[in-house]
């Protein structure tokens, strides 16, 4: 029996019973407020977003005409660390936290391209976000997509769904890929991931990416204030905080372009450096 901050669970692992108990995800569509999400979306060249949303997205680009290339790089920069976690760490557990809307090469994608058996809980608080992640995953056994906000850790860490897929007395890989810059320091983002870190057991990682500061971001960013969340521009040395108590794997906490570059990396001729750090990070 497993007893994490006062829940106490012993994990089923049944997937036919996890796909009969998915929980419906109620909908307040709101087309009107630019939504980070829908806007990421759109620097990727999806098609879920709407008209406010290019609006306020095409205002960044325009302030910061790198600002597709860095949403680019950190998607890269995810895809290659679940490749070294499910393919050389051994990790086959995975909690996506603030999982935006679904892409190429989602986390279970990669990570099941390298084990089959690896299984992947996606987390969000944006109810359209977990329609959509629902949808692609309806067949999915290991798969699943559950409402939750990482300043609430413990309701997350509470989740009956989570449970029912999850082993949290194995090691797990924790995912915060360009989510932290959406939480002010006032809202708790190092607390939150402390709680959740604590959670989990020896053996288990984490992967931050976040959006770096500089100068030349600050307008851009302003753009967000009129979004439903807020962007956080944090230096290197603010965002290393977010790992303390861990240990940093190699090659540290770096541009996301220069962790573990692939050769398809190394041959892009665009400018390599993007104003977006990341790490991953084990737990001793």
């Amino acid at each position: 029996m497993l007893d994490v901050n006062g829940f106490g669970f012993d994990p089923p692992f049944d997937a036919e019973l996890l796909r009969h108990r998915r929980r419906p995800a109620p909908v307040t569509l709101d087309v009107t407020t630019p939504n980070v999400a829908r806007m990421y979306d759109y620097y990727l060249s999806g098609k879920d977003n709407y008209a406010a949303d290019r609006a306020a997205a095409e205002e960044v680009i325009a302030r910061f005409p790198l600002t597709r290339e860095i949403a680019r790089a950190n998607r890269a920069f995810l895809g290659r660390a679940v490749r070294f976690l499910a393919a050389e760490a051994g990790i086959g557990q995975f909690i996506d936290l603030g999982a935006g809307l679904p892409t190429q090469d989602n986390v279970h994608q990669v990570a099941q391209r390298a084990n089959p058996d690896a299984r992947v809980v996606y987390v969000d608080c944006d109810p359209v976000v977990l329609v959509h992640a629902r949808a692609i995953l309806a067949r999915d056994g290991q798969t699943e997509a559950i409402p939750g906000d990482v300043r609430v850790p413990a309701e997350i860490l509470g989740d009956c769904d989570l449970h029912a897929l999850l082993d949290l007395s194995r090691p797990v890989a924790l995912l915060l890929v360009a989510v932290l810059h959406f939480i002010p320091d006032e809202e708790g983002p190092h607390a939150a991931v402390k709680t959740l870190m604590e959670a989990l057991v020896p053996g288990s990682y984490l992967v931050v990416s976040h959006v770096e500061y500089r100068p030349e971001l600050v307008e851009a960013a302003g753009v967000y204030k009129r979004a439903n969340a807020p962007v956080v521009l944090r230096t290197p040395e603010e965002i290393g905080t977010f790992f303390e108590g861990l240990t940093l794997v190699e090659p540290g906490l770096v541009n996301v372009r220069s962790w573990r570059p692939d050769l398809q990396v190394l041959d892009r001729r665009f400018d390599p450096d993007v104003p977006f750090y990341g790490g991953v990070a084990i737990k001793s």
